[in-house]
């Protein structure tokens, strides 16, 4: 599709728009699909253009990146979740250290905040480690799953972003390599010019900050869904909404025995700690020292290392099988929702839905203006692919030339810099088809559409309150 228009949004409406209203994901995504079919058919007038699957599903689902998502999420981290079933190493460390830190609702989810803000090297790193780690402390203290998953959804992208001790400097970097010649000459030049920025990457604070006063209990405005489920929650004990249908069950009192901690298994925190450590170092060091992203390679290494050390602390190893086969089981569905979401990811790229969206911008904005048009537009294109890399990769080559050639201030650029930062994480964190946003709900045993509908108009606050900000930026200090 050359000439993309407004039908380009079509799979992603249908898509959002019935996952909201019927609160069936896999069916709204899997007729997402359906929709772009038959937009193309409509474009085209040729009838094998509605083959979704030929055009859509085996090209989007056969690429590396889904065979990394089943390599990473489905069997690593699934399987590392069923071995620490057995040994009861994760359940082991929030009893220790979240017990011994904790004392009620407040402290746990500050305990929540504090763990997104350390596993911080990727949104969905953080959600699935934070919200695996936490959640046996907050359930104690009867905090409701959806005040959980606003805790630990927004503390990956959003941290990701103001501790970018990470691939994000670098991916956005490449971006925007000589786009302003004068600003962006070379890929060190452009790494350090993300660095100045994220001082204006108001979004990303305020939504980090506005996380830590919700968690704290001290934000005034929760909105009505997220203030009842606290309600719920802190008085009635239930942490889901009656209708509520978690994508993962996790401990819960019908669990399969074989999921249950070995017997005459003793979990040490050592069971935790190692993998995660194992972890960490693979995925840190390298980046820093050498600039490798080995991220792969530490979530396997993690895998095997709790493996090895299970097998060392006198586990057998067909219990230690049994574990990872089960983990994996256990993360069947969420595979099938990520799937259908990379697969909508890629209908958009397909249908140019983002570049249908830059163009309803044009090039007459004025100056004070444009820093909050570019949020705007951020937010917009990333709730409706679900992705903020994949919006970054279009906006940015586009805004930073527009923002130059607007105002031809460095300090400018900055401010607009931040803008696109922001604002695209913020369709990363609410949407519905984003993978952060899934593995969130699913890693703290929230029902999806409740997580969505739940933090979003906290999001929106946080959103709205960086545009005022940026805006104030460009009166003051340009």
């Amino acid at each position: 599709m050359d000439d993309p228009n407004f039908l380009s949004l079509v799979p992603a409406i249908v898509a959002i728009t019935l996952a909201f209203l019927t609160k069936q994901v896999l069916v709204s995504l899997f007729l997402g699909v359906v929709s772009a079919g038959l937009v193309l058919w409509y474009q085209t007038g040729d009838i094998s253009e509605a083959n979704f699957v030929a055009n859509f599903f085996i090209p989007a689902l056969g690429t590396a990146g889904y065979a990394q998502i089943l390599l990473i999420y489905l069997w690593c981290l699934g399987g590392l979740l069923g071995i620490w079933e057995k040994t009861g190493g994760a359940l082991h460390f929030a009893t220790v250290v979240g017990g011994s830190i904790t004392r009620g609702p407040r402290s746990s989810m500050l305990f929540g905040w504090l763990l997104g803000c350390i596993f911080h090297q990727g949104g969905t790193v953080s959600t699935v480690l934070a919200g695996t780690t936490v959640k046996p402390v907050t359930d104690k203290h009867r905090v409701s799953h959806e005040e959980l998953a606003y805790v630990v959804d927004s503390t990956a992208s959003p941290v990701a972003t103001i501790l970018p001790f990470n691939a994000w400097p670098a991916y956005v970097a490449a971006l925007v390599v000589g786009t302003v010649p004068s600003c962006f000459p070379d890929l060190k030049t452009s790494v350090e010019f993300f660095f100045t920025s994220i001082r204006y990457n108001f979004y990303g604070f305020i939504a980090v900050g506005m996380t830590l006063l919700t968690a704290l209990q001290v934000w005034p405005i929760l909105g009505r869904k997220m203030s009842a489920a606290r309600i719920r929650a802190r008085t009635t004990g239930k942490l889901d909404a009656d209708d509520a249908s978690p994508m993962l069950k996790v401990e819960s009192e019908d669990s399969d025995p074989a999921n249950e901690i070995t017997p005459g298994y003793t979990p040490s925190l050592l069971d935790f700690l190692v993998p995660i450590s194992v972890l960490l170092s693979i995925a840190i060091v390298p980046y820093v020292l050498a600039d490798k992203n080995l991220i792969n390679e530490a979530f396997i290494a993690c895998l095997l290392s709790a493996m090895l050390l299970a097998w060392l602390r006198g586990m057998r190893i067909n219990d230690i099988m049994d574990g990872f086969l089960n983990g994996c089981k256990t993360m069947t569905i969420g595979a099938i929702i990520l799937g259908l979401a990379v697969t909508i990811g890629f209908v958009s790229k397909e249908l140019h839905t983002a570049d249908y969206m830059v163009r309803l911008i044009g090039d007459n904005v004025p100056a004070i203006a444009l820093p909050a048009l570019l949020t705007m537009l951020c937010m917009l294109i990333a709730f409706a692919c679900g992705t903020s890399f994949g919006t970054y990769a279009v906006v940015f080559p586009i805004a930073m030339p527009l923002a130059w050639s607007i105002q031809a201030d460095p300090a400018y650029l900055s401010i607009c810099f931040g803008a696109v930062l922001g604002g695209a994480v913020f369709g990363d964190q609410c949407s519905p088809i984003s993978d952060t946003t899934i593995l969130s709900s699913m890693f703290t045993g929230c029902d999806l559409m409740d997580h969505v509908t739940t933090q979003l108009p906290l999001a929106l606050m946080a959103a709205g309150l960086g545009m005022v900000c940026s805006t104030l930026a460009v009166a003051f200090f340009i």
